[in-house]
């Protein structure tokens, strides 16, 4: 077959149409719209129900209704706005009322009252007040002689003791733990000494004598006057300044061969941490109220010179500290028994108590430790040295203690 040519025919090329999936095409004129052929499923594409091309929806089988904002039409005609007329009552020309201008009156000056002018005492003085010239005052001598007698009449009112001693406080209930306060401020004798005149009833002061002496104890009440044995002479007072307080002032008074009374120097003490009561039991903190012998003493020191039985003894001793941090120690140096639920006649150790241990015992007076007691009455050490010195059988000698108020009823 070499050289020689063998001819192939092949056929002429026919284009393979595309194949149809049984969505006939339509054709499109000129000019028409294209429409969204109709899908044989129930959404289009995008999960979109299709629209048809006779303007339902496939899937609602509503009408298509176009939105009315777009509806082609004729423009609104606006009615122009009315022309502006001005108001006659505002008019730029008028003129306006000022403000009332409003004037305040200035506040009175107040002038102080006159000082009063002491008027002549009596017609009679009066009178003489215009019939004669006044007479020339001697100033010098009758100043002396009214400062000469007001001090008489203060000495002869009280005699004040020393008030720059340190005061002490008592302990109640015997030996034991007491408790403690701050110490007193010492008041200076002229004001301790007008503030007894003060508490002194006005019948009392009518009947001071030049003595000093008075018809009744300033500041009792007829109960408790009553209370004192008519063969007492000596009467130890201790006022306290509140039925709650745990401060108070002690004078010892003397009665005199006409029964009158006496005071001797005042101290200042303390009493019960709680105060005072009528009513005293073991433990309340309280001094009782009452009117009260006092027949026998002693203490941890030796006898100072007590005309009353005396009993040094060392069992005499309390140790630590008060209500309020003070010291102790050295309170029960010196003492008298107070005779409430007591036996009379023994050492103020004696711990027998008549009326039973639950109505407490032990209630002294002894030396002050700057604070207040269990129930006891203190005052300054040197001062129950003094006392103790004082105090006489023979005088029967009592104590009335109590807060101020009560004593007085």
């Amino acid at each position: 077959m070499s050289g020689s040519h063998r001819a192939t025919t092949y056929p002429s090329y026919e284009p393979i149409p595309e194949p149809v999936y049984g969505v006939p095409q339509q054709p499109y004129g000129a000019g028409e719209a294209y429409q969204q052929p109709v899908r044989q499923d129930h959404y289009g594409e995008y999960g979109q129900p299709p629209q048809a091309p006779d303007g339902y929806f496939e899937a609602y089988e509503q009408p298509f209704q176009p939105s009315q904002s777009y509806a082609a039409g004729p423009e609104p005609v606006y009615a122009p706005e009315p022309a502006y007329v001005p108001d006659p009552a505002y008019d730029a020309g008028s003129v306006y009322d000022a403000e009332p201008v409003y004037a305040f009156e200035p506040e009175p000056v107040r002038q102080p009252a006159p000082l009063p002018v002491a008027a002549p005492v009596g017609a009679r003085a009066a009178a003489r007040g215009h019939r004669r010239k006044a007479k020339k005052k001697r100033h010098g001598k009758a100043v002396m002689a009214g400062t000469a007698l007001l001090v008489a009449a203060t000495a002869g009112w009280y005699t004040v003791g020393q008030d720059d001693a340190k005061p002490v406080a008592a302990a109640a209930d015997g030996p034991g733990p007491e408790g403690v306060s701050t110490p007193d401020q010492p008041a200076p004798a002229a004001r301790a000494a007008a503030d007894r005149q003060a508490q002194t009833p006005a019948a009392a002061r009518s009947q001071v004598r030049s003595d000093g002496s008075v018809a009744a104890i300033p500041g009792l009440g007829a109960d408790f006057v009553a209370k004192i044995p008519a063969e007492t002479t000596q009467v130890v007072l201790a006022s306290g300044q509140d039925k709650n307080g745990n401060k108070n002032t002690v004078t010892l008074w003397t009665r005199t061969p006409e029964g009158r009374w006496l005071a001797g120097e005042t101290w200042q003490g303390h009493n019960g941490n709680n105060g005072w009561t009528a009513d005293h039991n073991e433990g309340d903190l309280r001094s009782p109220i009452g009117v009260f012998a006092l027949t026998d003493a002693g203490g941890r020191k030796a006898d100072p010179g007590s005309k009353l039985p005396y009993d040094k003894d060392p069992s005499f001793v309390v140790s630590g500290t008060g209500f309020f941090g003070d010291q102790l120690a050295g309170s029960f140096d010196y003492v008298v028994a107070i005779n409430y639920n007591r036996v009379p006649g023994n050492s103020p150790l004696d711990p027998r108590r008549p009326m039973g241990a639950k109505k407490g015992g032990g209630i002294w007076i002894h030396v002050d430790h700057d604070g207040p007691t269990h129930g006891c009455v203190s005052i300054p050490e040197d001062k129950m040295a003094e006392l103790i010195r004082t105090l006489d059988p023979a005088a029967h000698p009592v104590i009335v203690m109590g807060d101020a108020t009560s004593l007085a009823a």
